[in-house]
């Protein structure tokens, strides 16, 4: 006899031989004995859980010379070529392959003849979902009504597919995945039919691999009974089917626990080469962090885990908790599917390894969560971890200036804090609540600021111990009269904000706004809007607002403060730009410095005005904004440039200035042309730009800082400027 694969060999012949479809043979068996046949059944399930041959075995049923039978014999006519699929009235009907309506045409003429030699003519389709929808348009209305002696099975692994027409005209039996218990007896049993020995530990790898399906198992297991030499163990199963192994897996996520990735990247490098497939790798690498994952939960079955709970590192099992071992395990999953449109999966699998070697390290969200919390709860006065049940400590304010917390059941950081009314109760400190009982007023030893032994206030800002105080709480509480009234230094460690912070690096600012920065927090005068508050009216006694300013004469709201600093609003702006008469708040050199140059021409005085070719009376000033408000469209590099440049010296034909330094000359001689360009079109003139290297004092520019309106100079104060140009 001819050579006959394991699941074909022991293919099921009876209801009671089904594995794992105990529901749909006991089922079948009871409609049977009660005469109550349908006419049609349709089966549904995975694959390799035995739709086809339950639809045989209930062929062999109905049609078996002692039936109809739950049990047929097996050995009568019938019986026997049912089983050989040589029946003329059992017709099995490949639904992939015959799809077509002349298929459904041809059952509809054929179903009209009885059976030959048997009881029922059964025709069954398999894989029916495979049918065209005019094919099952076809056979519905002999489904529904067919003759007597015909019955129909379909079966079908993908039951979505099947129209609701022809599921509402039959019986549905769901198929389910076989256990992995009963794959593995199965799978003993077969092998103590051929006489082979196998581990347990190899049988259930075969069954976990089978995913639930008898016919995958059966497959798996000829292969593995192929290079056994009869005896099945799964380190032959690793060896040849290039298979990891939970030893050699083991070895190497201990190795990342202990952090060590040139050891894992030489692990990783001997798996590969040995011919074990990235896929693979990764596979039993998800397997091996799922088993992992169980068994922190506590669960011990090995059916689940597929190896004893003692074949996996205890290292590993300790070093990762829960949520560690799930990001493993996600970062797994998700590379699976990433390695299919990955630039080298070799790299991708790698990088794997290599974030699992900090694993250690990693907090997940809800982890952030809880520390948060916790702080929140330290910040709050209160125990760490108790968010409620139990009231913060009060911060109050001793004599000193320095908080002190009241002292409560959760003052500090576990630490009762000192009940109000015992002896000795310590001196309230910066400290205080943060582990070491606070004083409490009232008790002897109560901390200075507190006479008579009277409940300190609680203030307006309260800031947990060895917190910042900043400036701005600071400046309330000195508004208000509260603290000791002592100017922090800036050496102060309590409050190391007590001047504002300091200035970027990238900034700075002139002596005189340097000591007002490092003096006591107040206010600068200039800072302040003088807003008259309300009046009471003597006749009415009603608090009324500040009578109403008019407008003046010249169009420009007057000035409501009681001293008038020059500062006006325009109601209606001028038609044409504004230009103040008074220029002496530009930054430039007045006419003295400009005589220390040596020029032998007579320069212009920056006070007064040239007369330009068109005729027009223009000042240095305006020529040189309107030059730069030119260049800045035409040229940026240019107007940039003219930014660095001294005081303009104005003759009949020429512009000459100065520059500090040697390279900020030589870009500046690039762009002579063009600048000159630009000053004979304002001047209506040709003239020459000429630049030197000089030096620029800024002695001038501070002196004439001090002469610009008082609103400029606040601008260029708060923003650390200067003024460069303008109107």
């Amino acid at each position: 006899m001819s050579y006959e694969v394991t699941a074909t060999r022991r293919r099921p012949q009876k209801f009671d031989d089904l594995v794992g479809q105990e529901f749909v043979a006991e089922t079948l068996k009871n409609s049977i004995k009660s005469g109550k046949i349908a006419h049609s059944y349709l089966f549904s399930g995975p694959r390799g859980c035995g739709k086809t041959s339950t639809a045989r075995i209930l062929a062999k049923a109905l049609n078996c010379a002692n039936g109809p039978t739950d049990c047929p014999c097996g050995v009568c006519a019938n019986c026997q070529e049912i089983t050989k699929g040589s029946s003329l009235d059992v017709i099995e009907i490949d639904g992939a392959s015959n799809n077509g309506v002349e298929v459904a045409r041809q059952i509809k003429d054929e179903v009209l003849f009885p059976p030959s030699n048997s009881r029922y003519k059964i025709y069954i389709i398999d894989e029916v979902h495979m049918l065209s929808i005019s094919a099952f348009n076809a056979l519905l209305k002999t489904i529904e009504e067919p003759p007597a002696y015909a019955v129909f099975i379909f079966a079908t692994t993908e039951l979505q597919k099947v129209p609701a027409t022809i599921k509402s005209r039959c019986q549905q039996y769901n198929f389910r995945l076989v256990a992995i218990d009963k794959v593995k007896q199965c799978l003993a049993d077969a092998a103590a039919e051929l006489n082979i020995q196998a581990d347990d530990e190899a049988l259930f790898w075969i069954a976990r691999e089978s995913t639930g399906s008898m016919r995958d198992a059966y497959t798996l297991f000829d292969q593995v009974v192929a290079f056994s030499d009869g005896h099945i163990t799964y380190n032959k199963i690793r060896d040849k089917l290039g298979l990891v192994g939970v030893d050699r897996l083991n070895t190497i996520f201990e190795a990342c626990v202990q952090n060590q990735p040139e050891t894992v990247v030489g692990l990783l490098d001997e798996f590969l080469q040995a011919g074990i497939s990235i896929e693979q790798l990764i596979s039993n690498c998800a397997d091996y962090f799922r088993s992992l994952l169980l068994i922190k939960s506590g669960v011990t079955k090995e059916s689940l885990l597929g190896n004893s709970v003692e074949r996996y590192s205890s290292t590993v099992l300790n070093a990762w908790n829960n949520t560690q071992i799930e990001r493993a395990l996600s970062i797994y999953l998700q590379l699976y599917r990433d390695i299919r449109y990955s630039l080298s999966p070799r790299y991708e699998l790698e990088l794997s390894f290599s974030r699992l070697c900090w694993l250690t390290q990693y907090v997940s969200n809800a982890e952030v969560k809880k520390a948060i919390d916790a702080a929140q709860s330290i910040l709050a006065g209160a125990p760490a971890g108790s968010m409620s049940g139990a009231k913060p400590a009060v911060m109050v304010q001793g004599a000193n200036g320095a908080p002190v917390a009241q002292g409560t059941s959760s003052a500090g950081l576990g630490t009762p804090g000192a009940v109000q009314g015992t002896p000795g109760a310590g001196q309230g400190t910066p400290s205080a609540g943060l582990g070491t009982p606070s004083a409490v007023p009232g008790t002897p030893g109560a901390a200075p600021g507190t006479p008579n032994g009277a409940p300190v206030p609680e203030p307006e800002h309260q800031l947990p111990p060895g917190m910042p105080r900043f400036s701005s709480s600071m400046m309330a509480e000195v508004e208000k009269g509260e603290g000791n009234g002592d100017t922090p230094d800036e050496g102060d460690e309590s409050h190391p904000f007590s001047n504002g912070g300091s200035l970027p690096p990238e900034q700075s600012v002139n002596e005189e706004n340097s000591e007002k920065t490092q003096s006591a927090p107040v206010l600068d005068d200039r800072l302040k809007i003088n807003i008259p508050s309300l009046t009471e009216n003597p006749d009415t006694g009603v608090l009324e607002p500040p009578p109403f300013v008019p407008a003046s004469s010249t169009g420009y709201t007057l000035n409501p403060d009681d001293e008038d600093d020059g500062w006006s609003n325009v109601d209606d702006p001028p038609e044409e730009t504004y230009i103040p008469d008074d220029t002496s708040y530009m930054n430039y050199e007045d006419e003295p410095a400009a005589q220390e140059q040596n020029v032998s021409s007579a320069p212009v005085q920056l006070s007064d005005t040239f007369t330009t070719g068109d005729g027009r009376k223009i000042s240095i000033a305006q020529l040189r904004g309107s030059v730069k408000a030119a260049l800045e469209v035409n040229d940026h590099f240019a107007s940039t440039s003219l930014d660095k440049t001294g005081f303009w010296r104005i003759s009949d034909s020429t512009v000459e200035t100065t520059v500090a330094n040697n390279y900020d000359l030589e870009v500046l001689k690039k762009k002579i042309p063009v600048i000159s360009q630009e000053i004979s079109s304002v001047c209506g003139k040709t003239m020459e730009f000429k630049v030197s290297q000089g030096q620029t004092s800024n002695t001038q520019q501070t002196s004439v800082k001090k002469s610009v309106p008082m609103q400029v100079q606040i601008l260029v104060d708060a923003f650390k400027g200067d003024i460069i140009t303008g109107q």
